[in-house]
């Protein structure tokens, strides 16, 4: 049997389908970005200034942000950990 060959149509289609999924890979990472750009007050106010940009810092590049944040779900632990809380009372 002979094999039907694919229609110009159809060869631009699958063409532009791996375009478009190639983009949308590339453009996954910085999302995560968008998101520790957003929550840098929060992470300043729990881990202090300057551990709290630090950490912000790192999860807003693409990739080493992605493999951080996924070795802190597997440890259990922050890398850079909060700030101890003062107590009412005591004299800090």
């Amino acid at each position: 049997m002979a094999k039907q060959k694919k229609s110009l149509k159809r060869k631009i289609a699958h063409a532009a389908g791996w375009q478009l999924a190639k983009r949308g890979a590339k453009m996954l990472p910085f999302g995560g970005t968008v998101v520790a750009v957003a929550l840098v007050g929060t992470d300043i106010k729990n881990k202090g200034l300057v551990k709290g940009v630090i950490n912000s810092g790192i999860d807003a590049i693409p990739v080493v942000g992605l493999v951080k944040n996924g070795i802190e779900i597997v440890r259990g632990k922050d890398f850079l950990p909060d700030k101890e809380e003062k107590r009412n009372g005591s004299k800090a």
